[in-house]
């Protein structure tokens, strides 16, 4: 029995899991994007599943990806990208920001980007990863907010939590892509995130402005 209710063709990924194979984040996955044209369509489907991010797949030869939140479409986000990357299979990744690169290591999958694809954040560093479990979901304020303290700092050991504040119907993100890509940009060093329940994302940026993104990718359900 799966606990997913998608559509026929859709698989759901959970997409940067914890050491233990548990958490990440949820990601639909349309296989055949084709079949849903229409972007209006498209962002309905995605506002009707509520994962914080649903995938189309236009060209599973090339790659070609669309991505959807509940309420709007992205040019690119991190943990779409790595869970269709895992799935397909694939060195390349066509999205509108340009080509993605791709590559498979052990249990982990990583994707290469640059950080102005992703879209704003507000990276707000607190004194310790007690305060961030601390906060409330979503705290006080305006904005997408990604709230981070070092858990242990000469390692590149990071606590997150991510709020979208965006009214639609995501709380709290589980674990996303693009904010610990600007993180690692912004910081200048390799990381290693716990975010939300106890999902790990882990980054190295490098010398040409480009930041690799890598994580566990689990099948939850085939559809």
């Amino acid at each position: 029995m799966s606990d997913y209710d998608v559509p026929a063709g859709t698989d759901v990924l959970r997409v940067f899991c914890g050491p233990d194979g548990r958490h990440g984040n949820a990601l639909a996955v349309v296989r055949d994007g084709r079949r849903i044209p229409v972007r209006a369509d498209r962002q309905d489907l995605a506002g009707k599943l509520g994962f914080s991010e649903t995938v189309f797949v236009d060209d599973p030869e090339r790659g070609q990806l669309d991505i959807y939140t509940p309420g709007l479409r992205l040019p690119f986000a991190g943990h779409p990208v790595v869970g269709a990357a895992w799935l397909l299979d694939l060195e390349i990744l066509e999205l509108e920001v340009g080509d993605v690169f791709a590559r498979q290591d052990g249990e982990f999958s990583w994707i290469t980007a640059r950080p102005e694809w992703a879209p704003p954040r507000t990276l707000q560093q607190y004194a310790s990863a007690a305060e961030v479990d601390a906060l409330p979901a979503p705290p006080p304020g305006e904005g997408w907010l990604y709230a981070w303290a070092w858990e242990e700092e000469a390692a590149g050991r990071v606590r997150a939590r991510a709020f979208p504040r965006r009214d639609d119907g995501i709380t709290e993100d589980e674990a996303t892509g693009a904010a610990a890509l600007l993180l690692s940009a912004q910081l200048g060093r390799a990381l290693n995130i716990t975010q939300g329940r106890g999902s790990q994302i882990l980054t190295a940026p490098a010398p040409d402005g480009t930041v690799e993104i890598g994580g566990r990718v689990v099948l939850a359900h085939h559809g």
